[in-house]
């Protein structure tokens, strides 16, 4: 069996923790891992590193490596979509990836799986995941169904039909319902919701492909290296529309495990232990006289007074307040940052990069400040900028620096200045992570302003 991961979707859901440039899969919301290396260590029972594919884009590649070696892991394959395709042409690399790249014969069990779930009991899930491998071996396409406990409108439905062995056959797929919608498939009993997980051989879904969707099916037989080089070109739908949704092979297994998708943060108040007035408390907060209220502080003190069924969660950039039950609104929030070209809606103050972080102090007319780590033994692209200067002050640690023709080495307290049209580079030769503050002063600071010459990434 070979786990394909996808870990390449951004979501907005949980603004203002996920935004476009760090999606919730590498969120650490319940613990020290992350969304992605909880899902990694979840199949680790079962199968070996080597045999999990992570498919996700150049953006992200620097975060899942970091969550490899974190769940262990570093063997896993990680797979770049050349191009956002969504799922189906998404599951298709990865099938075809597994038959040219790894040596998989056509009877080999694919197991597709969002990145960005909670699970547990880990038993029962393996439990359930070796039913779901007994059904695919049959020559259906299995998906994952969720007994609902209330009538959610944040999912989408499966409908069970006929029972089939430990499953169901699926008679209909259901969009995300209004709340009278939700309560009355609560009430019928035989709808269950959509998890997005997935069970097949290869055989299996390149003959449901062929039959549904042929002009997916035409790449994903040139080849893997010719897929490569046309994906942006393949149409962009998901697995659910492209073949979950007409295949006569489905059939629907009921996970006894506890699911959450962590979706909204209505759910983040679900899977969050409380105090013992029912509040979900992170961070430095003090609650007075609060019930049913989940407070997330990140960067400063949040108090809260008198609250009840409020949702607070607060970043260094954006607080948001909103009453429990009204969190997938926030999609909308986003919607409008993005229409007003806020920069809140794409980017956090922080952010992550192959050779470190980065966070925005401060930023006003003409300036912007920002602390810089950069790892040991780790550089910045040779660089240059046509509208700002930068001033570099060394907290801790040791910089090598080149600007211009000249190089040199600085230390805890000195400092370099980088002139406006000047090739420069920041490295750590050291043993110990580099900590400076930069200062840029100039007429335009916005990150396309660096004309990189050279990179050790290989990034453009």
């Amino acid at each position: 069996m070979k786990v394909i991961i996808l870990a390449g979707g951004g979501g907005s859901r949980l603004f203002p923790l996920s935004r476009t440039r760090f999606p919730k899969q590498f969120l650490k919301l319940n613990g020290e891992h992350s969304l992605l290396a909880q899902t990694i260590l979840r199949f680790l029972p079962l199968v070996r590193p080597c045999d999990m594919v992570i498919v996700t884009n150049q953006e992200y590649i620097h975060h899942v490596r970091t969550e490899l070696i974190a769940a262990k892991a570093n063997e896993a394959h990680i797979l770049l979509e050349p191009a956002a395709r969504n799922t189906a042409p998404a599951v298709a690399f990865a099938a075809r990836y597994c038959l040219d790249v790894l040596g998989c014969d056509a009877n080999e069990i694919l197991y597709v799986t969002p990145s960005d779930h909670i699970i547990r009991p880990l038993k029962i899930f393996n439990e359930n995941l070796l039913q779901a491998i007994g059904l695919a071996k049959m020559g259906k396409i299995v998906t994952l169904g969720v007994q609902p406990g209330h009538p959610e409108t944040g999912y989408g439905y499966i409908q069970a039909g006929e029972a089939f062995n430990s499953g169901f056959y699926v008679q209909s797929f259901r969009e995300k319902p209004d709340q009278e919608t939700a309560e009355s498939y609560l009430a019928a009993g035989n709808y269950y919701w959509n998890s997005g997980m997935f069970a097949f051989t290869i055989e299996c879904f390149m003959s449901e492909l062929k039959k549904y969707q042929l002009e997916i099916y035409a790449q994903a037989e040139a080849g893997w290296e010719q897929m490569r080089e046309n994906f942006a070109e393949i149409p962009s739908i998901s697995l659910d529309y492209a073949i979950a949704e007409k295949s006569e092979e489905l059939v629907m297994l009921p996970i006894t495990a506890e699911w959450n998708d962590i979706g909204s943060w209505d759910a983040i108040y679900d899977v969050l232990p409380k105090d013992r007035d029912a509040n979900a408390l992170q961070g430095d907060c003090i609650p007075i006289e609060c019930t049913n209220t989940l407070i997330l502080a990140h960067s400063r003190l949040i108090g809260g007074i008198g609250l009840e069924d409020i949702l607070v969660v607060e970043t260094d950039d954006v607080i948001v307040v909103a009453k429990k039950g009204e969190s997938q609104k926030v999609k909308d929030l986003v919607t409008q940052l993005k229409e007003r070209g806020r920069i809140e809606a794409d980017e956090p103050r922080t952010l992550y990069y192959p050779w470190g972080y980065c966070t925005v102090l401060g930023i006003g007319l003409g300036y912007k400040m920002k602390k810089i780590v950069v790892n040991p033994g780790e550089m910045l692209s040779l660089q240059m900028h046509y509208h700002r200067s930068e001033h570099w002050i060394v907290i801790s640690g040791t910089a090598k620096v080149i600007i211009g023709e000249s190089e040199q080495l600085l230390h805890e307290n000195e400092s370099a200045f980088v002139p406006q049209n000047t090739i420069h580079r920041l490295e750590n030769p050291g043993k110990l992570p580099l900590q400076l503050i930069e200062v840029q002063n100039g007429s335009y600071l916005g990150e396309d302003d660096s004309i990189r010459f050279s990179d050790k990434y290989g990034r453009q």
